[in-house]
């Protein structure tokens, strides 16, 4: 969804966010800002913004880079950085609807400071048997890290996806250069193209 803000002077500056809310939650739209000290929008829409104040929203925009419970699975889930928030959107939809499709999250972030939704996520898997949750670190571990410690690769997909012969659905979301890894990796690993969508974000990460 795009979100454009208009200065007293009359500049503007737009910025497009994911929708991280599922369908069958409350009737409103979350957005889920991932901020930049350095940028136009987001340490606005997280430090000043208040109830009442208005925006000029647009949307939603972009493919089809949607699950719903009747497309079956199981689901493997991959992302990359703020790359989590329409994948979140997943993960809340199917809790909401009580689906019992399997689910597969590989999480990439660089520190754990920084993995969005992590108390979330930590209460998703506890309670739902149908959710698995694995991490990669890529520069920073915190003291008995278990999880991996690397960019996302071949080698880490092939031990957390599903075997080929289960016709998983799979989704990527991240930047540019993450997805396109992530994508090229489960092909050459014989998954089908046509059963991986990808949904991606320019190098500045306010996407």
């Amino acid at each position: 969804m795009d979100v454009r803000l208009t200065a007293e002077d009359g500049y503007r500056a737009e910025r497009s966010y994911s929708i991280a809310s599922a369908p069958q939650q409350e009737q409103r739209v979350t957005l889920t800002v991932e901020r930049f000290d350095d940028g136009e929008v987001s340490p606005y829409l997280t430090g000043e913004l208040h109830v009442g104040d208005q925006l000029e929203l647009r949307g939603p925009i972009g493919g089809y880079f949607v699950w719903e419970a009747q497309m079956g699975g199981p689901l493997l889930l991959v992302a990359g950085g703020s790359g989590i928030v329409p994948l979140m959107a997943m993960i809340r939809y199917h809790a909401a609807v009580g689906s019992t499709i399997p689910i597969r999250l590989l999480y990439s972030s660089r520190s754990y400071m920084e993995v969005i939704y992590r108390e979330e996520l930590a209460r998703l898997v506890k309670s739902n048997t149908k959710i698995e949750v694995a991490q990669t670190l890529t520069r920073v571990q915190p003291p008995g890290w278990t999880g991996y410690h690397r960019r996302i690769d071949t080698e880490m997909l092939r031990e957390v996806a599903w075997p080929v012969d289960q016709g998983a659905l799979m989704f990527i979301c991240g930047p540019t250069p993450f997805v396109e890894t992530a994508a090229t990796s489960l092909v050459t690993l014989g998954y089908e193209p046509g059963r991986i969508k990808t949904e991606r974000f320019g190098p500045t990460g306010e996407t």
